[in-house]
């Protein structure tokens, strides 16, 4: 008769190292062998590089943000944002610089490259449908196109947290830390190619540039991320595509200023221009001739003849001065746009876009246009006449109707 045979027990110190040792391996958050960072490095890549649906959804997202330019909806704009895909590549451009991989540097650029040009295409065609659609007075669109503290805070917060969730699980991928990524970077371009078509002006290149430096802030962050979670570079190529990346990224990032807007020869304040406009009188000069009577000489013959001084007529300056009207002045004020339109008539073509805070002189008094909007006549600084409505624009002077 045998006996069933049985394993020992682990002993009680066992158990607490092998329940340590879970702990630590839970801890980590990169692996620590040459193979499961292989593993880890493939599986991260994969879950980056974008597939089929990828393409799709840029073409959903910048439909979306598009037609919330043309009716200024924020609601669309939330729409379009989150049906943007996930931008993996941001973060793949960050890993390729790290692991010093040109190659997949440059399919993840040429990845996030397609996906600017998908939003930026539909933007341009949402202004080039402009003039054809019956719709109000559109303002402009310049709260895309500026560098603002907060976006770059939830830029960093959004790469930050997808980095640590795809060191953690890198087979998920972190679809609610991706919106903050994306509105960072299609908002801007839409507007970019809505500026282009629709108001044909340099205010387009204000958001090539806004994406462009958001583009920078958030793979620098991507690395610094990588490097502070324990994946630092580790080949010749991943120093020098880091330093290089860091560098340019720099630069990037610090010839661009923040809170600034579109070019458009916008003044830090009003007030020099309210000063300004009160021209001073003009002086002129009116020449009056004024007679002098000339003594009589009477001559006798018991009357010795003495030679006597004549005064002759002169001319003497009088100083006339011509009042002048107070020209009206009036600022640019717009509720939601931060513009207004210039336009060659009441509802009419689009002549160029005008910045919030900006002066301009009133020409005319207001007028009634087909769609029962009141317009005025106004002057730029530059000399550009045009109609605006009235109900964007603030007076400096006193005027009757204002």
């Amino acid at each position: 008769m045998s006996l069933p045979t049985s394993e020992p027990l682990p002993s009680e110190n066992d158990s607490n190292i092998a329940a340590a040792r879970r702990r630590r391996l839970h801890r980590a958050l990169l692996p620590r062998s040459d193979d499961e960072q292989s593993a880890w490095l493939e599986a991260v890549a994969r879950q980056l590089t974008p597939s089929y649906d990828y393409f799709i959804a840029c073409l959903l997202s910048g439909v979306t943000l598009a037609i919330a330019l043309l009716l200024f909806s924020d609601a669309l704009l939330v729409l379009g944002v989150l049906f943007a895909p996930f931008l993996g590549p941001v973060l793949g451009i960050a890993l390729a610089a790290i692991n010093g991989s040109g190659r997949y540097l440059l399919k993840a650029s040429l990845s996030t490259l397609a996906a600017a040009m998908f939003v930026f295409g539909f933007g341009a065609l949402a202004g080039a449908l402009l003039p054809m659609l019956p719709l109000g007075p559109v303002p402009v669109f310049t709260s895309w196109t500026s560098y603002k503290w907060p976006n770059f805070l939830v830029l960093a917060v959004g790469v930050g947290f997808s980095v640590y969730m795809l060191v953690r699980s890198p087979r998920k991928r972190p679809l609610v830390a991706n919106v903050a990524i994306v509105y960072g970077l299609f908002p801007p371009l839409t507007a970019a190619g809505f500026n282009l078509v629709a108001f044909n002006d340099s205010a387009w290149i204000a958001g090539i540039k806004v994406a462009g430096v958001h583009l920078a802030w958030a793979v620098l962050v991507g690395i610094l991320s990588l490097i502070i979670l324990g994946n630092p570079p580790k080949k010749m190529a991943g120093f020098l595509l880091t330093g290089l990346a860091l560098g340019v990224l720099a630069v990037a990032f610090i010839t661009s200023p923040l809170d600034r807007g579109p070019v458009r020869n916008v003044e830090p304040t009003a007030l020099p221009k309210i000063l300004s406009a009160y021209r001073s009188p003009t002086v002129t000069i009116t020449m009056t001739q004024t007679t002098t009577p000339q003594p009589v000489v009477d001559q006798s013959p018991t009357v010795t003849l003495t030679p006597t001084i004549t005064f002759e007529p002169t001319d003497t300056a009088t100083q006339t001065i011509t009042p002048q009207p107070t020209p009206v002045w009036a600022r640019v004020e717009a509720p939601t746009g931060g513009g207004a339109l210039l336009r060659d008539e009441p509802d009419g073509k689009i002549l160029s876009s005008i910045l919030n805070g900006n002066m301009l002189e009133v020409i005319s008094d207001p007028v009634r246009g087909t769609s029962g909007t009141i317009w005025v006549k106004v002057r730029t600084e530059n000399g550009l006449e045009g109609w605006v409505v009235q109900n964007l624009l603030a007076t400096a002077t006193p005027a009757p109707g204002w």
